[in-house]
This record gives structure tokens, C-alpha cells and sequence, in this order.
């Protein structure tokens, strides 16, 4: 069996991984070694963080609102809870973005749930 080097096959790897190892500091863009290693730890990130990211914005969604619902005299939990009883359903992506731009929508909302829990 005649002996297959493969250098052209290698060559195409390493240039694979040298090309995503682009913008890296140092040996990490240069080297093959090291490259190889980087890129492995950077699409670990990536794909963990593409999950951390919706935690993330969930997080500041119910930030944004309970920052808003405590203006209007209700906790998170309270107002949501209010929501709920009430049968309205608007998400947390949605209630944020009304917490932001569009105070006054929120507020009636905020009046709704208040009037349910009271009720």
C-alpha cells in the first residue's frame, strides 16, 4: 500500500480555521495550534450564548416592566397576576415595549389589573 501524505487535504483544514481565526489577537490568527483552539472556544460561546441571549432579554423585559408597574403602583407579580385574572394576554416583549414607548397604553392596561385584583 503506497504511503498517502495528504497535504493538500491538511492545508485546506488549516486555512478553514485560520480563515474563521480572522480579527483573533496575536499567535491566535496565525498559528494553527492555537487558532484551532480559539475557534473551538468561540463556537462554544457562540452556541451558549445564543440561549443566554433570550434569558437575557427576558430579564430585562420584566425589568422594564415591573420598573414601570411599580409607577403605577403594582409589582410585577401583582400586575401580571392582574393580567391574567383579567384574561389579557400580551407577552413580556410586548407589555416592555409599551412600558417604553407608549406609557399611557400601559397605564390602562396597569388600571385593568389593578381593578381585577381589587375586584
Amino acid at each position: 500500500m503506497p504511503r498517502v501524505k495528504g497535504g493538500i487535504v491538511t492545508r485546506r483544514r488549516h486555512k478553514k480555521i485560520l480563515k474563521l481565526a480572522k480579527g483573533y489577537f496575536g499567535s491566535k490568527h496565525r498559528l494553527f495550534k492555537s487558532a484551532n483552539a480559539q475557534v473551538m472556544k468561540s463556537l462554544m460561546y457562540a452556541y451558549r450564548d445564543r440561549r443566554q441571549k433570550k434569558r437575557d432579554f427576558r430579564k430585562l423585559w420584566i425589568t422594564r416592566i415591573n420598573a414601570q408597574a411599580r409607577m403605577n403602583g403594582l409589582s410585577y407579580s401583582r400586575l401580571m397576576h392582574g393580567l391574567k385574572v383579567a384574561g389579557i394576554e400580551v407577552n413580556r416583549k410586548m407589555l416592555a415595549d409599551l412600558a417604553v414607548n407608549d406609557k399611557a397604553a400601559f397605564n390602562e392596561l396597569a388600571t385593568v389589573a389593578k381593578g381585577k385584583l381589587n375586584a
